[in-house]
Order: C-alpha cells, then structure tokens, then sequence
C-alpha cells in the first residue's frame, strides 16, 4: 500500500514538472514572438573592415567604370530614353554615365522604409539600423531523406514556406525558395505568390521573370491590399540579378521599371564569380558590382523618384584552374562587407547574402 501511494506522488511529480516545463516554454516562446520588432534592431555599430582611403578609391574606380566603360542596357528603349533625359551618354545600348550623376538621382530613393505584411505585426522595416532574415533564393534542386536530391515542386515550395513561417529566427517569407519545375513558367509565378500569402503572414517578393508576371504579383497584392494602400506603400519587391559584367537585359530593366511604377520595392544584385563575371581581384569585384547597383538603382527612380530601392551583391570566386564557383571562400564575406559600407556611404538599404560556405553538412 505504502509502496502503490508512492509510486502515484512521484507520478503526479513527475506529471507537474512536466507540465511546468511545458507553461515555461510556452510561455519563453510567446515571450520571443511579443518582444520587441519582428525583426532585428542593429545596437552595436557595423564591421567596417575598408578605410575611408580605400572606398575613396574603389568609388573613383566604379565611376570610372561607368564614365569610360559605361552599362549596356539591352532591350528597353523606355529606359534608354530615361537615361538620355536624365543627361547621360546614350550610344546605341551603351551608357556611360558621368561621375555624380547617379548619385545626383539615387537621392530620391528613401534610406528606410517598411514592407507591409498581410498580418501588420510581423511588416518588417527595410535599411538604416533594421536587420531583416529572409529564406534563401532560387534554388533549383531540393533535397530530402526520403527521395534525395530532385527538382523542387509547387509541393515543396509550399512547404519551405510554411517551415519559414514557423520559424522565430526568420522575419520574412522569401521569395523563389524553390523553383516548382512541375508547373508551366508562364504560370507557376501565380501559385508561388499565392502560396507566400496562403501559408506565411509575412513580408514575400513576388515574380521577376517578366514584365506582365511581375505586374501579375503586384496585382495579387492589390486584391490582398487595396490599390490605395499599394500605391502608398511598399507590400512587395522584386530580386533582380545584372547579367555581369556590365549588362543589364531589357526583360529585367522592365521588371524593376513594373515594380518601381507601383512604388513597390526593386532589390537589384549584380551576381559576380571572380575570374569569370568580373576581375579576379575583391577591390576589382566590387568596383564592378557597386558601378551596376547604382545604375539598376537609378533607372527605379527614373521611373517613379521615391520608389523604394534596395542595392545589392552576390560576390564568389573562381577556380581558375577549373572554372568551377568556389562558394564558402573568404573573399565574398568580406567583400559583402566592404560593399555594405558603400552603400551605406549613399544612405540606402543593402541586399547581401549570408552562410557563406561550401559544407554539404552543418558542422562547426
């Protein structure tokens, strides 16, 4: 009897510090989703690893690179015009554009602003001490225990964006986290759209693949929104890559033009391997990358001055004996590094990668 009474306390025991430790991590967790911004304040100043000497330098290379070199604009005669009024160099596709001119311009841009979220409590701000996570982008292939490596679904693509949504650390829902190849392309940009704001209450970017699809994304938005509230403010952004070196193709000029008219945000990012897109050198590399951000940049507020920009990188290296991207190498951290302080020098947000590495494994 003694022994039976026993052995129910210590299982009523053993039931309350369960319990208990399930209150206290409900109540740890709640705490994390109530406190403070749904993204994260920046206290401690940014690593600047350049001296003022140095970013002298690599800003008088980037506007020599625009002045003598220029930016080929291929495909868009709406921006080719732009550029012409605006009292740049206009020979053929080629720009050249003279020293302070896109600075001159790029000062309609704002230095901050917020990207509204279907569930206002989680719309995050963009640029001046803001730090917002996001998923990564564009991958072509997933990979699972079950089935490996693959091409991603619409399957797939929707549930990286409900393992985003669920987690604390990540502040915004992406935008291509997977490319679904199972959909036809003229199509899939409307399930992936819907699918960010089905499954996550939080910030997304919508299509780059087109004009009429990025105007599609923007559309979405407007029945999720109201057209009012759209054309006053940021609820969507589009990511777009330069064709490096010193290239930007009509079919994304377009879409950063579709996206700016809107007053929606245009995130714009050079994607440069050393030795292969761009000189082999770090200081060569982002000299290049900050002569295309700022020229993608100023053809947004060209469109409409006052579109939210956001001037971007995506630096890696390559193997000169193979050719092959060498992803995880240092060059690309501290190159992101030292463009973050350029474009803080020209007071906008800054787009940059993270997870710099080559391990097919988490480890130390």
């Amino acid at each position: 009897m003694h022994a039976a009474q026993a052995a129910r306390k210590e299982g009523t025991a053993r039931r309350r510090e369960r319990g208990g430790r399930a209150a206290r991590h409900e109540s740890r967790a709640r705490g994390r989703q109530q406190a403070g911004p749904p993204y994260i304040e920046r206290t401690i100043p940014p690593y600047e690893i350049m001296s003022e000497d140095g970013l002298v330098r690599i800003e008088a290379a980037a506007d020599r690179i625009l002045a003598d070199v220029g930016i080929e604009f291929r495909g868009d005669p709406v921006a080719l015009g732009y550029f012409k009024k605006a009292g740049a160099r206009v020979d053929g596709d080629r720009v050249r554009f003279e020293p302070g001119l896109l600075r001159e311009i790029l000062r309609t841009a704002p230095p901050e602003f917020v990207q509204h979220a279907r569930n206002p409590a989680n719309s995050v701000r963009i640029g001046g001490n803001a730090v917002v996570f996001a998923p990564a982008y564009g991958s072509p292939f997933v990979m699972d225990l079950d089935d490996g490596r693959r091409y991603g679904t619409i399957e797939d693509f929707r549930n990286f964006v409900k393992l985003a949504q669920s987690s604390p650390w990540l502040h915004h829902s992406g935008g291509t986290i997977c490319e679904p190849v199972d959909l036809p392309v003229n199509k899939r940009h409307l399930d992936m759209v819907y699918s960010h704001i089905r499954y996550s209450d939080r910030p997304f970017l919508g299509s780059v693949t087109a004009e009429s699809r990025a105007e599609d994304s923007i559309d979405i938005c407007r029945v999720l929104f109201g057209a009012e509230f759209v054309d006053a403010n940021c609820v969507i952004m589009g990511n777009v890559n330069a064709n490096s070196p010193l290239v930007w193709d009509g079919t994304v000029t377009s879409v950063i033009r579709a996206y700016a008219r809107a007053n929606q945000g245009a995130v714009v990012v050079p994607f440069i391997l050393g030795g292969a897109m761009g000189p082999v050198t770090t200081a060569g590399m982002i000299a290049q990358s900050l002569a295309e951000t700022m020229a993608a940049g100023t053809l947004a507020q060209l469109e409409r001055p006052g579109a939210p920009v956001v001037l971007g990188n995506f630096l890696s290296t390559t193997s000169l004996r193979s050719g092959s991207p060498t992803f995880g190498t240092p060059e690309p951290a501290a190159g992101s590094i030292v463009f973050g302080q350029l474009v803080r020098r020209l007071n906008l947000p800054f787009r940059s990668s993270g997870n710099f590495s080559n391990s097919k494994l988490p480890d130390a």
